[in-house]
């Protein structure tokens, strides 16, 4: 069994041989090419692909998650980011100074503009290298409330939602910015990719109420998966943090996976994921990967995997992206864990 039909049974929630492995390493493919600047290698998608093809041919992980980090689509919209010599590329001037200014902005084209383009090469060129041999996803980068968040400026959306003045203009923009992610989506559906991905942690019950998720972020996801299932285009979603009082609010968007970290409780996420999502995650990617042991990381997934994987619809992998630190043997101990202790049969 290959990692393709390894990783299909697991979002049909069968079970295959075992649980397959994501890995969230763009960072460590930058470390890996030996990238002398990150700003370089982040810009160019015929590295980032070679990146993420020699860490495949090294550790041998089931799912590849090709990205460059949060700011991309937020860069087409008119975001003015900085590029990091060390690390992912940040959001740092917002693309507007005032919600009046929602109805200049335009849905960026993902072929013509720049830096969009170039991730479309990466995953065009990783689908065409390996794309029959590893579960390929072209990440969307942002969902639509962290993309606003970007566009507006963090601590200023924030405000905005806070004051609730211009709620026309809040929701013009977060409708906006559904259209923007949904566009990108596809176009990284149209280069071969199996699935696409959005991570929307602004969201998340660490920085806002469930209550202004359920009415500022949640419709937009739900939405947007929606559009993207009537194209038959599978949304893997991610928040960062506890997620856990908003679990089953994700799982309503009717998303094929979701993407929970080290803080969510597993075994209530398992009891609301059981046959409706695959659950993907949670080690944590900083304490346990990057600074931890390999027996740390074998205990932490042994972990995982007792509560998680019953039943199917999981997949192993950190909490969220992997620090470029990352020892290679702590990744290998989590490869070798789901291989030892993920089996079904």
């Amino acid at each position: 069994m290959n990692s393709i039909e390894r990783t299909l049974l697991t979002l049909e929630h069968r079970q295959p041989d075992r649980v397959p492995v994501d890995l969230h390493n763009f960072l460590v493919t930058a470390r890996m090419m030996g990238a002398n600047s990150y700003a370089d290698f982040f810009r160019d998608g015929a590295a980032m692909a070679e990146g993420q093809i020699k860490a495949w041919q090294r550790f041998g992980h089931d799912v590849l998650l090709v990205e460059n980090g949060t700011a991309a689509l937020a860069e087409a919209c008119g975001v003015q980011v900085e590029y990091l010599s060390d690390s992912a590329p940040v959001a740092k001037v917002p693309a507007i100074e005032s919600l009046d200014e929602v109805d200049q902005l335009k849905i960026p084209d993902p072929y013509m503009d720049p830096r969009l383009s170039e991730l479309l090469k990466a995953t065009r060129i990783v689908v065409e290298e390996i794309g029959d041999k590893a579960f390929i996803i072209g990440r969307a980068d942002q969902g639509p409330f962290s993309l606003a968040s970007e566009i507006r400026g963090l601590s200023n959306f924030l405000m905005d939602l806070a004051m609730g003045k211009q709620l026309e203009q809040i929701h013009k923009l977060l409708d906006y910015c559904r259209q923007a992610v949904y566009r990108y989506a596809m176009a990284q559906i149209e280069q071969g990719a199996h699935c696409t991905s959005i991570g929307d942690s602004p969201s998340g019950p660490d920085l806002i109420s469930p209550k202004y998720y359920r009415k500022f972020a949640y419709p937009y996801v739900k939405q947007l998966v929606a559009d993207l299932k009537a194209s038959n285009v599978m949304l893997s979603y991610h928040i960062c943090g506890n997620a856990t009082p908003i679990i089953e609010d994700m799982i309503s968007t009717k998303a094929t996976i979701i993407e929970i970290d080290q803080k969510a409780d597993m075994q209530i996420c398992k009891e609301a994921a059981r046959g409706k999502t695959t659950l993907l995650g949670p080690i944590d990617p900083s304490e346990i990967m990057a600074k931890g042991t390999p027996e740390m990381v074998t205990e932490k997934c042994r972990e995982a995997l007792e509560i998680l994987a019953p039943g199917g619809g999981f997949i192993l992998g950190p909490g969220c992206a992997l620090p470029a630190t990352t020892p290679d043997e702590n990744i290998d101990a989590m490869i070798e864990t789901a291989k030892k202790y993920g089996r079904y049969h």
